[in-house]
């Protein structure tokens, strides 16, 4: 388990790496940052000064070893548009989406993998069947409707939650439904096929053949094993959820890092850009570190593949 670990943890590091260059390169992807923080009424001294200001004049492996250097302080420069520490931004909007994308990936969780088992147990059912509209009908409809949806019932029809903000629990509520729902769908499935792989397996036909009670079969034998995929899809969807966030902070007007990555794009604050790629790829890459881990800690075969 070290061995696999380490490894693991050598692939994150240079992922990281390779990340962070990339994230670091935005910075020229749309030209000469300096002529665009200066704008259309800036003249050449001025860009001139902005280059020199900003440190913009030196070579690009000198800004980008100093920009690492700076990010591993947790110091990510100065916002262009709100003149603020992009770190101090951060920390006032990190948190809406930490507690957005857990809530979510948790109720996607709670509903999902009951769904996939009971699906499985009971193949082409009616409970099957339902489980599997519900999978079609989550990957077919766009989450901005279905959150205006629950808007219009919940708080115009029905006027029992909020529908924008963030001042307490009950705000969060429709924005976990529809940023859960959106995950639901593919761990719902890959249970249900995982289930029905193990549950056909020997040693299953085994454990029923000595007599074991069907619950002890179902949970300690099958779904220890067929949960091993969803750790690892339930991890790329908690990172799709914080990365994917902007349209539903948008729809529900919640002040998280998806909002202020479109408000950052929109005003060409490359800073804050940079700032929240890297930080998201963090936390991507540090997810699918602990699924790898957590999966290899489940199966031991995969220590050795």
């Amino acid at each position: 388990m070290l061995i696999y670990t380490l490894k693991r943890l050598a692939l994150a590091v240079a992922v990281t790496l390779v990340v962070s260059a990339l994230s670091f390169g935005l910075l020229y992807l749309s030209g000469d940052p300096a002529t665009a923080i200066g704008g259309e009424a800036a003249t050449d001294v001025d860009i001139v000064n902005i280059r020199k200001f900003y440190g913009l004049d030196r070579p690009i492996h000198i800004q980008y070893l100093t920009w690492v250097g700076k990010a591993l302080k947790g110091d990510f420069g100065m916002s262009y548009y709100f003149r603020l520490p992009v770190s101090e931004i951060m920390a006032t909007r990190l948190p809406v989406t930490l507690i957005l994308g857990c809530s979510a990936i948790v109720f996607a969780l709670v509903f999902s993998i009951p769904l996939g088992v009971i699906a499985a147990i009971r193949p082409n059912s009616w409970i099957d069947r339902t489980a599997l509209f519900l999978s079609v009908m989550g990957q077919a409809m766009p989450s901005f409707w279905l959150g205006l949806m629950l808007i219009v019932v919940l708080s115009v029809w029905l006027p029992l939650l909020p529908p924008s903000g963030t001042e307490g629990w009950e705000y969060f509520v429709m924005p976990t439904i529809v940023l859960g729902y959106f995950a639901m769908p593919a761990l719902m499935r890959l249970t249900r096929a995982g289930m029905l792989e193990v549950l056909a397996s020997d040693y299953i036909r085994t454990a029923r053949a000595k007599g074991l009670l069907p619950g002890s079969i179902l949970f300690k034998h099958a779904l220890r094993n067929a949960v091993i995929p969803v750790v690892s899809v339930s991890a790329v969807q908690f990172g799709f959820m914080l990365g994917g966030s902007i349209v539903i902070e948008t729809v529900f007007a919640l002040q998280g890092m998806g909002y202020l990555a479109w408000e950052s794009i929109t005003r060409s604050d490359f800073p804050t850009v940079q700032a929240v790629i890297l930080v998201f790829s963090v936390i991507y890459i540090l997810l699918t570190l602990l699924a790898d881990l957590l999966n290899g800690w489940l199966d031991p075969r995969i220590r050795v593949a």
